[in-house]
């Protein structure tokens, strides 16, 4: 879909958030490891401090309320702090972002005003939510600059901020945006200058690269950095048929760590209920559901826009403290209702798939499949193509969605309506079960709350 960056002659930049219909754990192993891990535990006495990071993210870390590393952050941080390329999957909310968040600090050059480190996500929100996450870590160390782009403000706004000594040290942005920057548009002088970038992130890794006009533009962009560079990708999901794509990004001998065990990347705080119904049933079904259920904050994903704002006006009317977010709205207001959302002010949200990767949501303890991830949208936003692997997109969506609730070792449930007859809705629903070896079973009359509650 069309991002335009508004006002005048703005440029009209392409926007891969905003299909409107679009549509961990973990113990992590080493490729080369022979024997296979469990999941993730509460593990090592070791904290952050073994790291040996510097003095001020140590403080950031403490401020942050961290205490001990999360598995993932165990096997992957020590690696980074050496340079290492590093392609990482570990399942929702087991802390990657801190990952390539600290490895990048600790490593980075403030000497010059030029941009250091280069991440890449495939939406706004995402974005905006890892730039915050440097902000916070980088409080004491107030010589690095951030910088957030992506569509949706106007590009002069960034070109002015990426000129002067305030040039951001550290870039953060959507493929659109950094690509009209780093290559330019319409015959236009790039803007961005990435010939000083030692570090290189792609977060949701097999999202940005398993769409093929995505991955021309992320290729385009890596393409104006140097060579000899640290790049590192991480994701919860990764199909051995993408892996092939992400190492030709890397250097001969990168660091590996797979789950290779589907079933590994379960949530294992996480309880997974079906409802059968059909489908002029699944509103009255949620307003039950809603009433019933003690939840903190609520995720509810639709497959269309429209059923969004549609099912937003039906909760209103029910006096339900909800608030949706879709591609196509003004980027001003996506942002103020996603920081509406992670302050508390409302407690459901209503989405398509523009929230079902990366989103992290502390207090979300619920999530509810209005809809089922729809596989032939999927392979029509991969190029046409369906998976190598022979699973579908919608199962690797699943995962994604409900890794919303239950994040880094908490409580959660996840409730998916499967409408009679829909055999796609079954589909999806038997594989999720096959893939990741967990039986989800007809959602019970009545829930213990201390199951998904913490």
């Amino acid at each position: 879909m069309a991002d335009a960056s508004v006002e005048g002659d703005e440029e009209v930049l392409l926007d891969y958030d905003e299909n409107e219909d679009n549509q961990e754990p973990t113990k992590t192993e080493d490729k080369k490891a022979t024997e296979s891990k469990g999941h993730y535990v509460g593990i090592h006495a070791s904290g952050f401090k073994d790291f040996c990071l510097k003095p001020e993210l140590l403080k950031a870390v403490t401020d942050c309320g961290f205490e001990h590393p999360s598995e993932v952050q165990h096997e992957c941080i020590p690696n980074a702090l050496l340079g290492m390329d590093v392609i990482c999957q570990a399942k929702s909310g087991m802390g990657k972002t801190a990952v390539f968040v600290l490895a990048t600090l600790q490593q980075v050059d403030t000497s010059e005003a030029k941009i250091r480190v280069v991440v890449m996500c495939h939406t706004r929100e995402l974005a905006f939510q890892i730039a915050h996450e440097y902000t916070r870590f980088c409080k004491y160390l107030e010589s690095v600059n951030i910088g957030v782009f992506y569509g949706g403000v106007p590009i002069r706004e960034h070109k002015a901020l990426l000129s002067g000594d305030k040039c951001p040290h550290v870039v953060v942005g959507t493929p659109g945006r950094m690509k009209a920057l780093a290559v330019g548009f319409r015959g236009d002088s790039p803007a961005m200058d990435l010939s000083g970038v030692k570090h290189f992130v792609l977060d949701e890794c097999d999202k940005m690269l398993e769409q093929l006009d995505m991955r021309r533009d992320v290729q385009q962009i890596f393409m104006k950095t140097p060579h000899d560079k640290q790049v590192m990708m991480f994701s919860a999901t990764l199909s051995t048929s993408i892996r092939p794509v992400l190492r030709k990004f890397m250097q001969d001998d990168p660091m590996e760590i797979y789950v290779d065990d589907d079933s590994k990347l379960t949530l294992h705080g996480l309880q997974q209920y079906f409802v059968k119904l059909k489908e002029n049933e699944k509103n009255r079904k949620l307003n039950d559901l809603l009433d019933a259920l003690e939840f903190n904050q609520v995720v509810i994903f639709v497959s269309k826009v429209a059923r969004a704002r549609e099912l937003n006006k039906l909760l209103e009317e029910c006096n339900f403290p909800s608030l949706c977010i879709y591609g196509g709205m003004k980027q001003k207001d996506r942002i103020e209702k996603f920081q509406e959302f992670k302050d508390f002010k409302k407690r459901i949200l209503i989405s398509t798939d523009l929230f079902g990767r990366g989103i992290d949501i502390e207090r979300v303890n619920i999530v509810i499949n209005y809809d089922m991830p729809d596989e032939n949208k999927n392979i029509k936003q991969q190029g046409g193509e369906e998976s190598k692997d022979g699973r579908s997109s919608a199962s690797n969506q699943y995962l994604h969605r409900v890794g919303r609730a239950g994040r880094f070792g908490t409580k959660g449930l996840a409730i998916s309506f499967v409408v009679e007859g829909n055999a796609m809705d079954e589909k999806c629903l038997s594989e999720v079960q096959e893939r990741f070896n967990v039986e989800i079973p007809a959602l019970p009359d009545s829930i213990d709350i201390s199951s998904y509650m913490s």
